[in-house]
């Protein structure tokens, strides 16, 4: 028998999950998060993870969504309990200028520019990068944040429960929800039969940090992979790899070893950094982030027997995946549009 104590069902518990859910509970619903896996073994929980847009669509409604989620986060930083704070670091581009020229003075993206970004002199950038920006951006402990996020829910109300869910509407019927949200990121793939959604892998590896203070990205390029360093305190988190269709949840002991050569070439400090672990996530791409209420009667059939919740149409369904490489970028703007959708919806 359905129960009667959820007003909305939250399917997936990594970031876009758990800041939806916080949204909705803290609007005043019983909310219930459904999730296979808890927030610590999601791919959220690899990330390294700082603000800034990467590997997603670049449009209006993306940057609108990073600037909501860029505020929330600045404010995050003034509590440790968050896992986030302000930390100032480089991005750099692969290339150099030839021996004895100036390095081109580019102009940064416009993300960072909000960030206060400078050109970094040619000669204070690792040998193989030019150019390269100074900035000061929110740098997320993403385990420590997942956790500020789920206790925050729990005090709303929310509960969560483990288990996988066959069909959204027969989950959100099966818990008496009037609606139900998709935060199942790659997962969305064969629960909302959307083959659009595509993995991109990412491997890092943590290390004892040996004194790292600032972060570093190397973008990548025709024939160098993604590298970066993001200091957590006394840990360091090292990446990466951003690999097209790859499905392996498990490290590969090559690619850790490229990841810690790459990292020591930035900072030498790394070569002598005990190793703690190494993590794997597959980012949930799709050309174009999926936030949307589907129509009535649009979304997928029920299990044969399952009782309806809600209205005489179903429960309603919100879509909230396909943020790439950015889903904490996008966490805030994209949770309180999903929330906006859900109470319209109801």
């Amino acid at each position: 028998m359905p129960r009667s104590d959820c007003d909305v069902l939250v399917v997936g518990a990594g970031v876009s999950g758990l800041t939806t859910a916080v949204c909705l509970a803290e609007a005043g619903l019983r909310v219930t998060i459904l999730a296979a896996a808890p927030p610590a073994e999601t791919t959220s929980s690899v990330a390294g993870a700082i603000w800034g847009p990467h590997l997603v669509e670049d449009s209006p409604r993306t940057a609108r969504w990073a600037l909501v989620t860029l505020a929330e986060l600045r404010e995050f930083a003034a509590d440790p309990a968050t896992g986030v704070r302000a930390a100032t670091g480089v991005v750099a581009a692969r290339g150099a200028p030839p021996a004895g020229a100036p390095a081109a003075v580019e102009q940064p993206p416009d993300w960072l520019r909000e960030l206060g970004g400078v050109p970094c002199p040619a000669d204070s950038l690792p040998t193989g990068f030019a150019p390269g920006w100074r900035y000061r951006a929110p740098l997320v402990r993403m385990p420590a944040y997942l956790g500020y996020l789920h206790a925050r829910f729990e005090a709303a109300g929310g509960r969560t429960e483990a288990g996988m869910a066959r069909s959204l509407t027969g989950a959100a019927a099966g818990h008496g929800a009037q609606a139900v949200v998709n935060c199942t990121g790659s997962g969305a793939r064969d629960l909302a039969s959307d083959q659009a959604v595509r993995v991109f892998r990412g491997q890092v590896v943590v290390a004892e940090n040996p004194g790292v203070t600032e972060f570093f990205i190397g973008l990548p390029d025709a024939k160098t992979e993604l590298v970066y360093l993001f200091p957590h305190g006394d840990i360091l988190v090292l990446g990466g790899t951003e690999v097209a269709d790859d499905w392996n949840p498990q490290p590969v002991p090559g690619v850790a070893e490229r990841i810690l050569r790459d990292c020591a070439a930035i900072d030498p400090r790394v070569a002598g950094a005990r190793v703690l672990g190494h993590r794997v996530g597959l980012r949930p791409f799709r050309p174009r982030v999926r936030l949307e209420a589907e129509p009535p009667g649009a979304a997928q059939a029920e299990p044969p027997g399952t009782a309806r919740a809600g209205h005489e149409s179903g429960p309603a369904v919100v879509h909230n995946y396909g943020h790439g490489g950015a889903g904490v970028t996008l966490s805030w703007g994209c949770a309180r549009e999903a929330a906006a959708l859900v109470t319209h919806a109801l």
